[in-house]
């Protein structure tokens, strides 16, 4: 049986996108594994694999006991499958913090303070002298793009920038053109639920014994967004009840100014006051300036809020 390989719930391009990237590796390399993915493919990632004639993983709802797996761009098991404790997870290859992971056996980890998976990938690929097809670099290329929103966000690193340079060459684009293109078809939502804007990227967290969601939503108009904030309330609410969340914080990050404005809802909404230095308004929003990452400027700052 194959080892399954694959990312985060509500997976997001570089999920997606380095999952098929490390299948090849792996297959290069002579293992038997499978790209897998544990939710629906965004607008922006099925835009990437359009572009590129790749095909998106099958869906993994779960995994049987023992089976082999390798993680892709997270290690928290509450991001993860949902009985990833019964699975033999074989590698982790990430740039998140790391947190609530725990294995019987010995793992190789590969976790490096960089802008995104995919660059890591990169560099192996390079360590193994084992060339780059071109559907592959497309796949590399877009998951650095999406998760340095073109090379903005305070993650990116020169790692990113020369990884996502010497694989544009591959791909054949021009990474300023392909980019925006593809950044500004996964920020498109017109057609979606308002359900959709707030699940479609939605990671848990611990943070000092509560649980916390932060679902991220790209747009060049937030404004657009919060037309509908009673409907996105509405849903967040439910959430929080069914999970018993401590705070669900939406994230409407605007991809053309990199400033978000933040909805809070939760009984633990005053830390996100106190994480930012703002005030929440009426309806429980805020304005962040220049927050953009999820991973090293809304977690971080959220959870030294909770310590306190």
């Amino acid at each position: 049986m194959a080892t399954y390989i694959f990312g985060h719930k509500n997976p997001d391009t570089d999920s997606i996108c380095s999952a098929i990237a490390f299948e090849h590796f792996k297959t290069e390399v002579g293992e038997n594994v499978k790209a897998m993915r544990l939710g629906e493919v965004n607008k922006e990632t099925n835009y990437a694999l359009s572009y590129f004639d790749v095909q998106a993983p099958d869906f993994l709802e779960k995994v049987a006991d023992e089976t082999e797996v390798m993680l892709v761009d997270h290690n928290e098991f509450q991001q993860s499958v949902d009985n990833i404790e019964h699975a033999q997870i074989l590698e982790v290859i990430d740039h998140h913090r790391i947190a609530n992971f725990e294995t019987s056996d010995p793992v190789y980890m590969r976790v490096e303070p960089v802008g995104c998976t995919a660059t890591i990938i990169k560099d192996m690929y390079d360590e193994k002298n084992i060339t780059i097809p071109k559907h592959i670099a497309g796949m590399l290329i877009s998951a650095i793009v999406s998760d340095s929103l073109l090379f903005k966000s305070p993650t990116c690193t020169n790692r990113d920038i020369e990884a996502a340079k010497a694989l544009a060459k591959i791909a054949e684009v021009d990474v300023d053109t392909y980019g925006l293109d593809m950044l500004k078809a996964g920020a498109d939502v017109s057609d979606q639920p308002v359900s959709a804007w707030i699940s479609g990227d939605a990671k848990e967290f611990m943070m000092h014994g509560s649980s916390v969601e932060i679902g991220q939503l790209n747009t060049v108009d937030p404004a657009e967004i919060y037309k509908s904030i009673d409907e996105i309330k509405e849903e967040i609410q439910i959430i929080i009840e069914n999970k018993g969340l401590s705070l669900f914080l939406f994230v409407v990050t605007d991809i053309l100014n990199n400033d978000s404005e933040v909805l809070a809802i939760g009984p633990a909404k005053d830390n996100v006051e106190a994480a930012f230095d703002v005030t929440l308004s009426s309806d429980d929003r805020a304005v962040l300036k220049g927050v953009v990452s999820r991973k090293k400027q809304v977690v971080p700052n959220l959870t030294r809020a909770f310590e306190s």
